[in-house]
């Protein structure tokens, strides 16, 4: 049977996009590119937000309109797991629903799909029956960078986010397991190996480690030495410990780069969403980041908007960010999310007060963000080539992580999924423009 997958949402889903891809080859499957082409449809949906379950019901009806006789259509991911009877009442032609937490059972999904005198859509959903691979199946990475997704879950209270309800508890995979999927993804080619989970710095507490992160970090760079690049990505700040800045200040492989979703920057919104509320603390954190990595560049998300906002609780937001000074910024107007505590809270923020408070929060952002890629220029950087065009190279130093950051644009052709020396020769709000180095390496 051929196959067409389209994946929504965060770098998780690519993760389990990925597994889906593999499993169903090594069952004698084929992917193709167009939906056309294919015996199989899957969306690996998002259902974070109502813009993103928007999306992928657009998309599932889409491919729907013009789902041919004999062709199957399956809504799998979040928004599956989340609601699917909402989907299955909206796009009635989606023939099987597989949830975040079933991905590894695509193959009894489609024998179910395929058995005759069905009279309603099959769905896995909830916990699995079986416990996930190992070591999930990947494709090589063709791109020099992969994603390993060390945990599932979440076991944080915050009051605006599904992601608990979604993906359930937090469930961390075998260290071992761990560096074993690592040697294969540095063996496809990987020179950039990228640490992703709900919140990576609570790794392990489930299998009894304490401070788990920073374990696992040296385990993989032990057991790879050949790799050039290790990112950790989407760090709890009241969980970076002092054990963990000293592994990333002590290995230069580990890149001087952490996503830090702080949320907001007054007290008392932060005790709202259930957020961790000492901002003195959070300065304090980003101080001995930048004492231990002068070069660390250092990323956030915001939430504006939030219910009981004040005007003055923005400003102080708007203070906090003039002062941390941060590389990277993403910010989110709220969505009251169904099921969430904060979506019962009083005083929620008109839309018309989300979008201007938005788009202050970004203007003033995006002049730091010139800035520090301002102050990057004559300094030689390793570049990773993702792709070509127009006769430039585009790829990411160490300062960027693939899908969400900035890129740096290079005269002329360079090795593909290789790093490159670049001496950065000119800055814009989000890139970085730069030439071959040519001095002495």
């Amino acid at each position: 049977m051929r196959f067409y997958l389209l994946t929504l949402g965060c770098p998780k889903n690519v993760v389990d996009s990925e597994a889906m891809s593999e499993l169903l080859r090594s069952q004698g499957h084929v992917p193709v590119s167009t939906p056309a082409a294919a015996d199989l449809l899957i969306v690996n949906t998002c259902g974070f937000l109502a813009a993103a379950r928007e999306e992928a019901l657009d998309e599932l009806r889409q491919l729907a309109a013009r789902k041919r006789r004999g062709q199957l259509l399956v809504a799998a991911g979040c928004l599956a797991q989340r609601d699917g009877r909402e989907i299955l009442r909206q796009v009635p032609a989606v023939d099987g629903l597989l949830g975040t937490r079933r991905w590894m059972e695509i193959g009894t999904l489609l024998q179910q799909l395929t058995a005759r005198g069905r009279e309603q859509a099959p769905a896995l959903l909830g916990d699995p029956a079986l416990d996930p691979p190992a070591v999930s199946p990947r494709s090589p990475a063709t791109s020099g960078w992969a994603y390993l997704k060390i945990s599932e879950g979440c076991d944080a209270p915050c009051a605006f986010c599904t992601i608990p309800a979604i993906k359930g508890p937090l469930r961390s995979r075998p260290l071992q397991a761990l560096v074993a999927e690592a040697r294969a993804l540095a063996a496809s080619g990987a020179q950039e190996i990228i640490l992703i989970g709900q919140d990576t710095t609570a790794y392990g507490r489930d299998l009894g480690l304490r401070d788990g992160l920073p374990h696992l970090v040296q385990a993989i760079l032990a057991a790879l030495p050949e790799l050039r690049w290790l990112r950790l990505m989407y760090a709890y700040p009241g969980h970076v410990s002092e054990r963990l800045i000293e592994v990333m200040a002590t290995d230069d492989r580990v890149c001087h780069y952490l996503d830090l979703p702080l949320q907001h920057g007054h007290a008392d919104t932060l005790r709202r969403m259930r957020r961790p509320a000492d901002v003195e603390q959070m300065l304090r954190l980003i101080e001995r980041l930048r004492a231990a990595m002068p070069d660390i560049a250092l990323r956030s998300t915001f939430i504006v908007g939030y219910p009981g906002e004040t005007a003055d609780e923005f400003q102080t937001l708007l203070e906090f960010v003039e002062t941390v000074q941060l590389d990277k910024v993403g910010v989110f107007t709220f969505s009251a999310e169904p099921g969430t505590a904060a979506a019962k809270l009083p005083d929620q923020v008109p839309e018309e007060v989300k979008r201007e408070r938005y788009e202050r929060l970004m203007a003033v952002q995006q002049r730091i963000s010139l800035a520090r890629n301002q102050a990057q220029v004559g300094r030689r950087l390793e570049v990773l080539v993702e792709g070509m065009g127009d006769g430039l190279s585009v790829g990411r130093s160490y300062r960027d992580a693939p899908e969400i950051d900035g890129l740096v644009l290079v005269a002329g052709t360079l090795p593909l999924a290789r790093l490159t020396p670049v001496l950065i020769t000119g800055a814009m709000e989000y890139d970085l423009v730069g030439e071959v180095w040519r001095g002495v390496t």
